[in-house]
Order: C-alpha cells, then sequence, then structure tokens
C-alpha cells in the first residue's frame, strides 16, 4: 500500500501473540476497533487460549517455537493484510487506541509504537519500569530514535517489517525492531496509550525479577 493512501479498517490485522491467555483474552477481543481482522497466536499455551480466541470470533495460528519474537513473526508472515498491529493479549492495553496508531501510519509514520502511561504507579513494577527506560535512553543517545517505551502496542505496514528482517525470536525482538528501523531512516511515531493491570494470569516479563532479567539480557544481546 503505498504512502498517503487511505487505510481502512479491512486494510489491518491485529497480531496478538499468546501464552496462556484465556483469562485475558475475551475482554481484549472485545475491544478490537471494528472491521479490524485479528489473529491470535498461540505460542504452547495450555490453557486453552486457542478454543478460546476462536469461540471469539479471531483467527488462530499455531507457533511451536518458544519465544515473543517467534510469535509476533508467525503472526506477521501469516497477516494478509497490508498493514499489521501488534497488541499483548493480557488485557493491559486498549485495542480501541489502535485507530490512533494505524492513523499515524497513515500520515506517513512507518512506524507508529504506544508509550504506555500507567494508570496507577504499581500497574508497572519498578524494576520493569526502570530497566525499559533504561534501555530506550540508549536507544534514543546510540541510534537516534526518538522514544520512551519499547512499544508492546506498535503498527507497521506489514511488507516493509517482514523486508527490514528482523531476527531476534526471543524478547529482543521489539528491541531489534526499533534498531534496524532507526538504522534504515524510518520516520517512528510515539504516541500515548493507556497502561493498566492485566486481566488475569502473571506477565512472563514484567511480573518478575527474573523475568525481567531475563528480558534484560536479551536487549543487550541485540544491542551489542
Amino acid at each position: 500500500m503505498p504512502e498517503g493512501v487511505t487505510i481502512s479498517p479491512a486494510d489491518v490485522t491485529v497480531v496478538i501473540p499468546c501464552m496462556n491467555e484465556a483469562g485475558s483474552l475475551p475482554g481484549v477481543l472485545a475491544g478490537i476497533p471494528p472491521g479490524y481482522r485479528v489473529l491470535v497466536v498461540d505460542n504452547n499455551s495450555t490453557d486453552g487460549t486457542a478454543d478460546v480466541a476462536r469461540a471469539h470470533g479471531a483467527s488462530v495460528a499455531a507457533e511451536a517455537r518458544p519465544g515473543y519474537g517467534s510469535a509476533v513473526h508467525a503472526g506477521v508472515e501469516a497477516a494478509r493484510t497490508p498493514v499489521v498491529c501488534v497488541l499483548d493479549g493480557d488485557g493491559s492495553m486498549d485495542p480501541r487506541e489502535l485507530p490512533a496508531l494505524v492513523a499515524a501510519v497513515e500520515s506517513g509514520a512507518d512506524l507508529a509504537v504506544g508509550r504506555r502511561r500507567p494508570v496507577e504507579r504499581s500497574t508497572w513494577p519498578l524494576h520493569s519500569r526502570i530497566g525499559n527506560a533504561v534501555v530506550a535512553a540508549r536507544l534514543r543517545r546510540r541510534y537516534g530514535i526518538p522514544i520512551h517505551d519499547l512499544g508492546a502496542m506498535r503498527v507497521v505496514r506489514r511488507q516493509a517489517l517482514l523486508d527490514l528482517g528482523v531476527g531476534d525470536r526471543r524478547s529482543g525482538y521489539p528491541l531489534q525492531l526499533l534498531i534496524l528501523a532507526g538504522r534504515a531512516h524510518w520516520r517512528i511515531t510515539e504516541c500515548d496509550i493507556t497502561y493498566r493491570p492485566r486481566t488475569a494470569g502473571s506477565s512472563k516479563v514484567s511480573g518478575s525479577v527474573k523475568g525481567t532479567l531475563r528480558a534484560v539480557h536479551d536487549f543487550w544481546r541485540v544491542m551489542r
């Protein structure tokens, strides 16, 4: 889809990478903007995530290789629309805010990312918030990328993303995407989004210090 062409809802697929998000998915899927297609990528769930997704009208793709990047990449490959959104399935972000990011891409951004604004301090654990801030600051200094969050919600043109060649298949995927986008001189727009506590289960990353440290390890591996 050429730049400047209107993006209709039918041009958009929302990719939701999931591992054991059966409790949160119904609420997330209920908030998807009308007309957007939805593709849930089941990354080895054991709680019936795929069945819940289908029961609520979403298409489902299975990705056996573990890792956030694996699930996202599988979803982007499986999508058949010119624009893809990526959204976590834990209910912490409101899918009804996606149109603002889509509008940014329609207006000329190569990549629109959500900057999380927590509704309360406890929503975003201190260890996770500090880790995110440190990595984002390094991106601004080293690569000149104007962002303050690594962007768990993002919108991009599908083919451009595939052509960028993001190879990380773990937690480092969003960071590598930003680095490669910066090197390619992409226009990156950051939009404020609401950040709430997940609606069910526990986070694989920010829910524990161990998970956060594992993610930070993946980040620094990508930034070397």
